[in-house]
């Protein structure tokens, strides 16, 4: 696929419906990562673009030390001042005092529209309830905001669904369907309990894992099986790394075979691979889930250490949120109809059903996720242009 240049959009029609399926269209072209720079300790602007539209964009992302987060603050910098917006970009160091004191910083500077990716769901509203008070739209992407009436629309991928993609691959891999009175060891590792994504990533594994629970054919020996129990704080690699070093040295050094270990992402799955090599008495090949694409990851997933990953087009999500803002800005009041007046190439849902943040159900715009393995990293990450193969043999992200 090869990637366009954004078009703008025509945003016409009224037509509410819960679930629309986007069409065919342009897409994004690749754009660089986020340059180097310090984590900021108060609210920063980035460039500052001479404006005809005399709007300004914040932007709140949360962290630097996750690899994604810099994919999706360089592609939401680089698309809104290619549309000729100015923009203030912050980063906040996976902590919520500073991302609470960076957004009250975008507020001051009276920016026209928030896109926000939250650290901790549960802690925006009190200063998110000011940006309404100013009259100023937010955007939760990726993450949901709970708790808030703050919020006018959600971006994201299917989360449920990247979670599904996990236990389906898992399922199909060890033949569960039809194992008979085989067993299989699985051992499942889940995100940052303050992230309201992770639970989708689990339930959506879960729900297909937990039949062969249920019938026997899959054993968990930890027999840690809740969200509760297998999540990683700020989905920490070294954190993943350390339960998985004690869960192997607690049911698997007897020379018990793991079979599966479903990671909700690649920064955990880094650290349950990790640990495997360093503690894992047997030598049976272990399906490695992960989520993300990130670039260590995919080397691993080259060198078959890690088995797939469900990729997120960060760069198509970056588009969404665009056009999406570009309609509210126009004083538009945006649904199904902006899919298909944008001109898409990714498939995307308008769903008004699924996520309820606690205060109201938040429109929410759903990019679909694919899988990724070996076989078909060229057709899925180095073809559309996201990745570059490099002479080291290794996919690398377009610089």
């Amino acid at each position: 696929m090869k990637l366009k240049k954004l078009c703008a959009f025509v945003l016409a029609g009224m037509m509410a419906v819960s679930l629309a399926a986007c069409t065919d269209g342009n897409g994004p072209e690749p754009s660089k990562d986020a340059q180097s720079q310090t984590e900021s300790s108060n609210a920063e602007s980035g460039s500052q673009k001479t404006d005809a539209k005399g709007n300004k964009i914040g932007i709140s992302m949360p962290t630097k030390s996750l690899e994604r987060w810099n994919r999706d603050g360089s592609y939401l910098e680089k698309d809104f001042e290619k549309a000729g917006y100015n923009v203030a970009l912050t980063y906040s160091d996976n902590k919520i005092d500073q991302q609470v004191k960076d957004i009250e910083g975008l507020i001051a500077d009276k920016v026209d529209l928030l896109v926000v990716a939250a650290i901790d769901g549960e802690s925006l509203a009190q200063v998110l309830s000011e940006a309404k008070n100013q009259n100023i739209p937010v955007i939760a992407y990726d993450r949901l905001i709970m708790n808030t009436d703050a919020i006018s629309y959600y971006v994201s991928f299917d989360n449920y669904t990247v979670g599904k993609l996990q236990g389906e691959f898992v399922a199909d891999k060890l033949g569960l369907a039809n194992a008979g009175d085989k067993k299989f060891n699985v051992e499942f590792t889940g995100g940052d309990p303050a992230d309201n994504n992770a639970k989708f990533f689990f339930n959506g594994a879960m729900d297909v894992i937990k039949p062969y629970i249920d019938k026997g054919t899959v054993v968990v020996p930890s027999g840690q099986t809740t969200f509760e129990q297998v999540g990683t704080a700020q989905w920490d690699t070294s954190k993943a790394l350390s339960r998985f070093q004690n869960i192997l040295g607690s049911y698997y050094s007897n020379g018990t075979r793991l079979d599966a270990a479903i990671c909700s992402n690649d920064s955990t799955a880094l650290g349950v691979t990790q640990a495997i090599q360093s503690d894992y008495a047997g030598n049976n090949e272990i399906i490695i889930t992960g989520q993300d694409g990130d670039e260590a990851n995919l080397a691993n997933i080259i060198d078959g250490k890690q088995t797939m990953t469900v990729y997120k087009a960060v760069a198509n999500e970056a588009v969404a949120t665009l056009n999406l803002g570009e309609a509210i800005l126009n004083g538009e009041k945006p649904d199904a109809s902006l899919i298909e007046k944008s001109g898409w190439s990714f498939d995307c849902t308008y769903d008004t059903s699924s996520y309820n943040n606690g205060s109201a159900v938040i429109p929410s715009y759903l990019l679909v996720p694919v899988t990724v393995t070996k076989d078909n990293i060229q057709k899925e990450l180095i073809d559309t242009g996201y990745y570059t193969m490099g002479s080291d043999g290794y996919p690398h992200p377009v610089q």
